[in-house]
């Protein structure tokens, strides 16, 4: 009696865990781990520079770029592409990638930039590259958990783009109210003026992050770009003494750059 009450047990135990099994291969597929989407949308992610061929170094790094559209366009920060282009030395904005374990270059061109969003597009001169698909930023709440990978600290960590995971620890405006009146420029009256959200995050980033795309997890989908890291005290700090509070540009900016230079 004993023996076939311990059987029957066993036996419930094993369906129960078929049953349980059976959901498995279903969750996997509709989650898939961040291996596995880093490694699908790592190709499309770019180091931005210049290069310039009398220059020693020739290139020079200044953020973090991603492909978008047709993967011949290149999303990065206004701020990347603020810097005034040496022409009569034929210095040239180009992108740096890894492919098959050797560095790449192709030379680029500044197509269209939003300054009030702080969004550049940039339009590479060779092959296209593995193209990121933008998600919907609008449905992004507080609390959730994305992740963004570019180039900390330049290229002296090498072509290999480094990836933090985060949460979004507040959807606040872009400016922040000045305590004395000393502290107020052009710019943050601009932003007071017309504010709009960005995402704060409970990550660390570095100089060179900037123009990192910010993602979903589960499907890689871009819901936001890396623009700026609250800084305590001197730019030193940012490497030395990092405050861990880094803001990130919605999505739907991004996408409405796409779609008035015809990009889909």
């Amino acid at each position: 009696m004993t023996s076939t009450l311990a059987m029957k047990n066993r036996t419930l135990h094993v369906l129960a865990l078929l049953l349980g099994l059976t959901h498995l291969p279903n969750s996997e597929a509709s989650d898939p781990s961040l291996p596995d989407i880093l490694a699908r949308i790592k190709p499309g992610i770019v180091a931005i520079g210049t290069y310039m061929p009398t220059r020693n170094p020739r290139a020079v790094f200044l953020g973090t770029g991603f492909a978008v559209g047709d993967g011949k366009k290149v999303i990065t920060n206004a701020h990347v592409t603020a810097k005034k282009l040496d022409e009569e030395h034929l210095e040239r904005y180009a992108v740096f990638y890894r492919h098959e374990q050797k560095e790449q270059m192709q030379i680029a061109e500044l197509a269209a930039t939003d300054a009030d969003h702080d969004l550049a597009l940039l339009k590479v001169d060779g092959g296209a590259l593995p193209a990121l698909e933008i998600g919907n930023s609008e449905r992004v709440r507080e609390g959730e958990q994305y992740a963004f990978t570019g180039y900390p600290i330049g290229m002296v960590l090498g072509l290999y783009p480094v990836t933090h995971r985060s949460i979004i620890a507040a959807i606040s405006p872009n400016a922040i109210p000045a305590i004395a009146t000393r502290q107020l420029n052009v710019n943050m009256l601009k932003r007071l003026q017309t504010p709009f959200d960005v995402f704060q995050l409970d990550a660390t980033a570095y100089p060179g992050n900037s123009g990192s795309p910010l993602y979903d997890t589960n499907s890689g989908k871009v819901i936001g770009i890396i623009n700026k890291v609250f800084v305590q005290g001197s730019k030193e700090n940012a490497i030395s003494n990092p405050s861990g509070i880094t803001y990130a540009i919605p999505a739907e900016h991004i996408k409405t750059l796409l779609n008035q230079n015809i990009v889909k």
